[in-house]
C-alpha cells in the first residue's frame, strides 16, 4: 500500500517502455493504411484534400509519417526524432484537418500529441535500441 500512495516512481523505465511500444504499435496500425489504396482514396475525397493541387500528397505523407514514427517508437530507435514526427503530424491533424477542439472532437489525435511529448521529455525507457546505441 505504501508504494501505491507514494509520490516516487514505480517501475518507471519498464512502464515508459511498455507505453512507448503500445503507442508505436497503434501508430503502425493506423499508418499501415498507406498500403490500402481504397482507404487512401477515401482520405483524398475529404473536403480538406480534394481541392488541393496535389490531393494525394498530404494523406500519403501523413500515413507514411504515422507508420515510420510508429516503427521507430516500437523499436525505441531515434525516439525523440520519432516524437517530433508524431507531434507535428498530429498537431496538423488536430488543428488543420480537425476542428481544433482537442478537449472534445479531436481528442484522439491530440492524445498522440501528448504521448509524443511524454516520450520526447522522458526518453524511450529500457528495451530500446537508443539505450543500446547511445547509452
Amino acid at each position: 500500500m505504501k508504494k501505491l500512495f507514494s509520490s516516487q516512481p514505480f517501475i518507471q523505465n519498464g512502464g515508459i517502455a511498455f507505453i512507448r511500444i503500445v503507442t508505436g504499435a497503434f501508430l503502425v496500425y493506423h499508418g499501415w493504411e498507406v498500403f490500402d489504396s481504397a482507404t487512401m482514396q477515401q482520405y483524398v475525397q475529404g473536403d480538406m484534400f480534394k481541392t488541393s493541387a496535389h490531393p494525394l500528397l498530404m494523406p500519403y505523407l501523413g500515413k507514411s509519417s504515422e507508420l515510420i514514427a510508429g516503427v521507430l517508437l516500437v523499436l525505441g530507435l531515434f525516439t525523440r526524432v520519432a516524437c517530433i514526427i508524431v507531434i507535428c503530424t498530429f498537431v496538423y491533424i488536430t488543428f488543420f484537418i480537425g476542428s481544433g477542439k482537442f478537449w472534445y472532437d479531436d481528442q484522439h489525435p491530440f492524445m498522440f500529441v501528448l504521448m509524443g511529448l511524454v516520450f520526447f521529455f522522458t526518453g524511450p525507457g529500457k528495451l530500446s535500441v537508443d539505450r543500446k546505441l547511445f547509452g
